[in-house]
């Protein structure tokens, strides 16, 4: 197997499903991950130490490891969580392990490439941005006045419905590495994931999505399981499709792959794929063991039939 050279776009489990199911596609994985977040483990060293959040690039090269016993071994120790109240508690052993990395050497690349040999990994795992991002949303409640709420962990359980978002700073330096992989890739994979706070961030990044138009690969989206998340209330399919195009008027779509189970107008979401420029594939890619969650094989299915259809 060697397969197209693949860019996946997101964080925490969404990406992790993603990749999850192209490494059975190809061997040549390039994940680009939002580093915005401010929760939890992440959060508490972002804080401290001032570094990039670790938490959903550990997660994107755990879902990387080589499908052996030694890659096995190192995804679990990395995805190890101390319990406890005391200065370890809730800290993934891999947040600290890169952390550490990345107090010898401040290139956070350098950092990733040394975890993705330990657990011989499939691919490769780049932060979006050169610096921590923090989110701030444009929120609403029951039509009353907008108001800003900052921060991806307070975005994602806001009780009211988000308009739309903005990252602080706003002009925050791409990493290099990544525009490269973008420019150089045969498909760029957005989503799945919480749509907010994890898939819309890299379109807010100005070299990163300069990239994205500019690239010359194809482009596909993976709609979300769930459409009524504490970010999406009230979202349909079609109102996925609609915030994209308005955080990226420039951007065009190849692909939407959707599950059966969230759409309720297929009609109107096809006309919604097709003024980006797509076309609609449904699919079913979910598991019925575990609701809302991504069959990792149907997934892999999915994508090894749109990546082998003609352009």
């Amino acid at each position: 197997m060697s397969g197209p050279h693949v860019v996946a776009l997101g964080g925490g489990h969404g990406l992790a499903a993603s990749l999850s199911a192209l490494r059975h596609v190809s061997e040549s994985i390039t994940a680009i991950v939002t580093v915005a977040d401010n929760g939890g483990s992440s959060g508490r060293l972002r804080q401290e130490f001032g570094v990039l959040p670790p938490g959903d690039l550990r997660m994107a090269l755990s879902a990387l490891c080589a499908d052996s016993d030694w890659g096995h071994q190192w995804r679990d120790v990395l995805q190890h969580r101390f319990s406890g109240d005391g200065p370890l508690g809730g800290h993934a052993l891999g947040n600290l392990l890169i952390v550490a990395l990345w107090d010898l050497d401040p290139e956070p690349v350098h950092g990733l490439q040394l975890v993705g040999r330990l657990l011989n990994a499939y691919g490769r795992v780049l932060p979006m941005a050169a610096v921590p991002l923090e989110i701030t949303a444009l929120v609403t409640h029951d039509g009353s006045d907008p108001v800003i709420v900052t921060g991806q962990q307070e975005v994602a359980a806001t009780s009211g419905q988000v308009r739309s978002i903005a990252l602080v700073p706003p002009d925050p330096p791409a990493h290099s590495d990544a525009i490269s992989a973008l420019l150089e890739s045969d498909w760029i994979v957005l989503g799945p994931g919480s749509w907010f706070t994890s898939v819309l961030p890299h379109l807010l990044v100005p070299e990163l999505k300069d990239a994205l138009v500019r690239s010359p690969a194809r482009r596909l989206l993976t709609l979300n399981l769930e459409m009524h998340t504490q970010e999406t209330r009230g979202f349909s399919a079609v109102r996925h499709i609609e915030s994209l195009h308005q955080h990226a008027p420039d951007l065009r779509l190849d692909v939407v792959l959707a599950d059966p189970s969230i759409i309720d107008d297929e009609a109107s979401l096809q006309v919604a794929v097709a003024e980006l420029g797509g076309q609609l594939v449904v699919q079913q890619v979910s598991t019925s063991l575990t609701p809302g969650a991504h069959d990792p094989l149907r997934l892999a299915a999915a994508y090894r039939d749109i990546f082998g259809a003609p352009v």
